[in-house]
């Protein structure tokens, strides 16, 4: 373990930080820890937040570094691999949360039973649970 990191945020860029904030609210069961114009802040564990941030507020950041980050909307750029309690309650509520269907639980070969699911931006999201040996 790295001991100099105290907490870890993992910040997605969103096209409408709104859908996107209620989007989590219903997939997490939890309200956002913060949400001001900008950003949007979800304590998923005890040591990692995840944060949703607008696309047009990360590009004034980035202007000419690297492309807009609307030009990759739609296209998985990153996963989120969530280890969770019950997979099947979670899978039923991303369904009912309309969460785009990718894979459903499903056994995998590196020992986790996973679903995938992506949210309104094409992020991928992983539910996933060790499989019992």
């Amino acid at each position: 373990m790295i001991q100099h990191i105290q907490l870890t945020e993992i910040i997605l860029y969103v096209s409408d930080q709104e859908k996107s904030k209620e989007f989590y609210e219903h997939i997490f069961r939890a309200k956002a820890d913060l949400h001001v114009p900008g950003m949007t802040e979800f304590m998923i564990s005890g040591n990692c937040k995840l944060g949703l941030m607008p696309e047009a507020g990360i590009a004034k950041l980035l202007t000419g570094k690297t492309p807009h980050p609307a030009t990759g909307n739609g296209i998985p750029r990153c996963e989120l691999y969530l280890y969770v309690d019950d997979i099947a309650y979670e899978f039923e509520n991303a369904l009912e949360n309309d969460a785009k269907l990718i894979q459903p639980v499903t056994n995998m070969d590196w020992g986790d039973c996973v679903c995938y699911f992506s949210d309104p931006d094409g992020h991928i999201i992983a539910f996933a649970q060790k499989i019992m040996q």
